[in-house]
């Protein structure tokens, strides 16, 4: 697979030490940058997916006339909430 690059990026010199400041060990400021951008592609598509299901949940619900309760919702989460912190203690 052939390779390109991204556009050079212009920092101030503050910025490039903070970055350099927590790099891992063995890390490069160029592993750092791309796995950064990885992150906000994979976040940025994630979000996308969220608000798509989301619209269509939104639609299925105006097409049937079905829809949750917010305290329905509400009381589910803390089940589920509940039940984590029992977990947790145990």
């Amino acid at each position: 697979m052939r390779t390109t690059t991204l556009p050079p990026l212009r920092v101030t010199p503050e910025m490039r030490r903070d970055a350099e400041a927590v790099l891992g060990e063995g890390e490069t400021l160029s592993a750092f940058v791309l796995a950064s951008v990885e992150q906000q592609i994979a976040a940025r598509r994630a979000r996308e997916q969220f608000i798509a299901r989301g619209l269509a949940s939104g639609a299925e619900a105006r097409r049937t006339g079905k829809y949750v309760s917010a305290d329905a919702v509400l009381r589910k989460l803390k089940r589920r909430l509940d039940a984590a912190k029992m977990k947790k203690a145990a």
